[in-house]
Parts: C-alpha cells; sequence; structure tokens
C-alpha cells in the first residue's frame, strides 16, 4: 500500500514539472509576439516623429542659404549704387574757375532786401502790421509787441532792453504814435547792431584769419568766398587746410583754391591741424603771401574737447607770427535762431573772437539773432551770406542791414 501512493507521489510531481515548463514556453512565446509587435507599430511611430528634426534642419540650412543669397544681393545693389554715384560724380562738370575781376563789380547782386526776405516776413511784418493797424497805440498793441518780441529770434535779453527801452524812454504822447514807435525801435536797434570796432586793417603781413565755428555752418564756402573777395581787392592769399578731422575738409577747400587760384597747405587726414597751420604760416612767410585764412575743426576730437584743440591752434599762430591769430572769425548759421548766440558765447569766452560771419540769411526767417549777438556779446558782424554766389557774401553794414529789414 505504501509503495502504492509513493508512486503516485512521483507521478504527481512529474506531472507539475511538466505543467511549469509548459507555462515557461507559452511565456516565452508571448513575450516573442510582443516584441514583434512592438517593432512593427510602436517603433515605426517613433520613427515617424524621429524624422521632424531632420525636417527643420533641413529648413534652417535653406533659411541660412535664403538669407546668404539675400546679403549677397544687397552687396550687389550696394555696389551697383556705389558705381553709380561714381560715375555720375565723374560726368559732373568740373567747376568753373571764379573771375576775380568780376568781383569788383557784380553784374547783378542779390539785392539786401530780397536776401532778407524771409525775416523780414517772419519778424519785422509782424511788428508792422501792429504798428499800422492804427494811428495811435493802446496796451494791447504793447502787449503784441511785447509777444512778438519775445518769441522772435532776438534772444530774452536783447527784447527786454527793446521793451525797457520804449517804455522809458518815449513820453506817453509818443508811445500812441504808431509811426513814432516804430521809428524809434528802428533806431534802437540800429544802435545795438553797431559795434565801434575799426575795420579789417589788413596791416601785418602775412595777416592771419583764424575761422571757426561748429560743424555745417559752412565754414568751407565761407574759406572759399572771403578768399575770392581778397583776391579782388588785389591781396594774395593762402588757404590753411586746418580741418584734418572731417572727412573730405581738404579737398573741398582744395577746389575753392583751384577756383579762386588760391594756394592751399594742406596735411594728411587725422594729422595735427595747429601743424599744418604752422606750415602754412611758414611758406607764406617765404612766398611774401598778404593773407592766410586758416580754416579749422568743428567737432570734437577723439581725445582733446574741440575748444581745447582750437587754443592750442591759437598758440601756434602767435607762435609763427606773434601777435596772430590777427582776426579770430566765427561763422554763424543763421538757421540756428538763438542757438547761434549761445554758440557764439562759448566760442568768445574760449578764443575771443573778433567778428562774426552769419550765413545763409536768404534761407531763414531767424534773422534777427544778428540783433542778439551784437547786443548781448557787443562782437561785430563782419560778413553776412545772403545767396550761393560769391558775391552773395557782402560786407555787413548795419544802417544798410536795418533799413533792408525794415523795408516796405
Amino acid at each position: 500500500m505504501k509503495e502504492f501512493v509513493l508512486r503516485d507521489n512521483i507521478a504527481i510531481s512529474t506531472a507539475g514539472i511538466g505543467d511549469i515548463i509548459f507555462i515557461v514556453i507559452l511565456l516565452g512565446f508571448a513575450l516573442l509576439i510582443i516584441l514583434a509587435l512592438y517593432k512593427k507599430f510602436v517603433k515605426k511611430d517613433a520613427s515617424r516623429y524621429e524624422a521632424k528634426p531632420v525636417k527643420r534642419e533641413a529648413e534652417a540650412i535653406k533659411e541660412e542659404e535664403k538669407e546668404e543669397i539675400a546679403e549677397e544681393g544687397e552687396e550687389e545693389v550696394e555696389e551697383a549704387i556705389e558705381k553709380e554715384a561714381v560715375e555720375k560724380e565723374e560726368k559732373k562738370p568740373e567747376p568753373a574757375p571764379i573771375q576775380v575781376e568780376e568781383l569788383v563789380k557784380p553784374k547783378e547782386p542779390k539785392s539786401l532786401k530780397e536776401g532778407l526776405k524771409k525775416t523780414h516776413d517772419g519778424f519785422i511784418s509782424r511788428l508792422n502790421k501792429i504798428f499800422f493797424s492804427s494811428k495811435s497805440l493802446t496796451k494791447e498793441n504793447m502787449d503784441a509787441i511785447e509777444e512778438v518780441l519775445f518769441t522772435s529770434d532776438v534772444g530774452v535779453k536783447t527784447s527786454q532792453r527793446l521793451l525797457d527801452f520804449l517804455n522809458e524812454n518815449l513820453s506817453n504822447k509818443e508811445l500812441e504814435d504808431a509811426g513814432k514807435m516804430r521809428d524809434a525801435l528802428k533806431q534802437r536797434i540800429k544802435e545795438m547792431v553797431k559795434v565801434d570796432v575799426p575795420p579789417v586793417a589788413f596791416d601785418k603781413k602775412p595777416y592771419i584769419i583764424m575761422i571757426v565755428g561748429v560743424n555745417g555752418v559752412g565754414k568751407t564756402t565761407t574759406i572759399g568766398k572771403l578768399g575770392a573777395k581778397y583776391r579782388a581787392l588785389g591781396k594774395t592769399v593762402l588757404f590753411a587746410a586746418g580741418d584734418t578731422f572731417r572727412a573730405a575738409a581738404s579737398e573741398q577747400i582744395e577746389v575753392w583754391g583751384e577756383r579762386a587760384g588760391i594756394q592751399v597747405v594742406s596735411g594728411q587726414e587725422g594729422s595735427d591741424p595747429a601743424a599744418v597751420i604752422y606750415d602754412a604760416i611758414s611758406a607764406a612767410k617765404a612766398k611774401d603771401i598778404d593773407i592766410v585764412i586758416a580754416d579749422t575743426a568743428g567737432r570734437l576730437h577723439t581725445k582733446l574737447p574741440l575748444m581745447e584743440e582750437l587754443k592750442k591752434v591759437k598758440r601756434v599762430c602767435n607762435k609763427a607770427v606773434e601777435g596772430s591769430p590777427h582776426e579770430i572769425f566765427l561763422v554763424l548759421d543763421a538757421n540756428t535762431g538763438q542757438n547761434a548766440i549761445s554758440q557764439a558765447k562759448e566760442f568768445n569766452d574760449a578764443l575771443g573772437i573778433t567778428g562774426i560771419i552769419l550765413t545763409k540769411l536768404d534761407g531763414t526767417a531767424k534773422g534777427g539773432v544778428i540783433i542778439g549777438i551784437c547786443d548781448e556779446l557787443k562782437k561785430p558782424v563782419r560778413y553776412i551770406g545772403i545767396g550761393e554766389s560769391v558775391e552773395d557774401l557782402r560786407d555787413f553794414d548795419p544802417d544798410e542791414f536795418v533799413n533792408a529789414l525794415f523795408e516796405e
């Protein structure tokens, strides 16, 4: 009986091991099927998503290629524009030589009234409307005159002085007369612009004139016109190209020199302007030249402020010829209005200017700034520019100026 049971247990044990092996085999097949399905479906879907970066990379490459093509196109356009500009410059006719003899008696010079038309229309005409609106002036008229003066480019201080003059020096009866009021104002303005200084004498040889001013006011053009005017007076002239920091400044003054038959001494771009001017003065002394006109920089040097550089030029002039520069002319653009008064103060404080040249008066309504400059600085206006021609750079005559300004 025991033997039978034992065999049954062994049989049962043997049967249990077989089932386990069978189950393991089934699980193995199931695992293989799952792996096969994973490769077929899941990995295929993943590969679809992995392809996108490759596409983006290709797109990026295409964008870079487009940018490179665009840049190359821009360069080609720029080259074409530059080439066209050069061709136009080459085709541009050479400036005609200035006939110095004709400057003594210009054929049809622009009248001063014509040159001051915009200033007259913008400033004086507003006053005239008040003066001629009635035979007598009221308090409202005086308020209107005050408004015109303070909104013009005469300057605040000068405007106040004119108003004080009208109120303090005229009797009440005269104040009521519009015509007398206008005549009194005109006379006071004449007195303001008349600065008691002797004319330019050219009593030294060489006579050194230093031209200063900020960029854009017309220094180089003014120098060219001055040289031509002085040649018309029978003087020999030499230009010193002392603006060595502005691109093409020397070339511009050389063009003027060629037109007017005036020698130019220049240096390399970026060189010491004081040294260039010293060489020019030395050349003038050796060649017995009457007048040296020295151009100067109008912007800040990379290391030294503008005023310090100009002070150095002034010292070097004195070293070359004791007592020079004999004149320091400040060139101002009339278009800047009251800002011109501020510029004049700064340059005068630094250098002690001897005269002012006011350019572009024909193109602005701000010519009244002359009154403020003369009144506040007590410096004479030597020349005024009322046009493009050489003869349109005029000697400043206070009486003629005020008469033309008020002329109807």
